[in-house]
């Protein structure tokens, strides 16, 4: 019988493992996204002028770096973070003067309140739901009262089981999510809602789906 740590254990293990193997295809695929769509970079200019110019934030799930690039072109005081010590190599190597460590963002080596914003850009889909309360929490942990989190994920309801990718054996769910429960979750862990937004699915980038993005507050105390 598989125990709740084991799980935990084998998704983050089967994540860390798909970007290791794939992250320079991955890297070259998507060379030409920094970050996505005009749409995409008005929500990531929103999020940074709510947490304000020199803001200490987290991008959690990094991969490449570059959100955590142009949140720092946005004046932030950004940091990444990600799984995949392939993937932080290319960050790093791309933007030489910018800080990405190596962690679990359900494990954050963190103090508590010492973050004016955190961003999970499409990294909580690959967190079955159960575990979304427990990393939510951490978030609002991490955070200062009144700091902010910004969150991108894609809109549906069916997760995607890929076992193939870039010419790579490699297995890994995409999970989907509506915001309204995704807000709920937040609710929960103590935020306060601020923003949801729902685009249609960008043809050109090959996106299957609608995207989502949610800002939430960490309350005042």
């Amino acid at each position: 019988m598989t125990d709740a740590a084991d799980f935990v254990t084998d998704f983050v293990t089967e994540t860390r493992v798909f970007y290791d193997t794939v992250a320079e295809e991955y890297a070259a695929a998507f060379s030409g996204l920094r970050p996505g769509t005009p749409l995409d970079r008005g929500v990531l200019h929103g999020f940074a002028g709510l947490v304000g110019e020199g803001g200490e934030v987290a991008d959690l799930g990094c991969g490449p770096g570059r959100v955590t690039a142009y949140l720092a072109s946005q004046g932030l005081s950004v940091f990444g973070l990600d799984l995949s010590e392939s993937m932080l190599a290319i960050a790093r190597r791309e933007n030489p003067g910018l800080r990405f460590v190596r962690g679990s963002m359900l494990e954050l080596d963190l103090p508590d309140s010492s973050l004016d914003g955190v961003v999970s850009w499409y990294s909580i889909i690959h967190t079955p739901e159960e575990h979304l309360p427990a990393l939510f929490a951490g978030f609002h942990r991490v955070l200062r009262p009144g700091g902010h989190l910004l969150l991108g994920f894609q809109f549906g309801d069916e997760p995607r089981r890929y076992e193939e990718a870039f010419g790579h054996d490699v297995s890994l769910t995409f999970r989907r999510g509506r915001p309204e429960p995704i807000a709920a979750l937040l609710s929960g862990a103590g935020f306060t809602v601020r923003a949801t937004t729902v685009r249609e699915p960008d043809e050109a980038q090959g996106e299957p789906v609608a995207q989502a993005s949610l800002v939430a507050r960490k309350p005042e105390v």
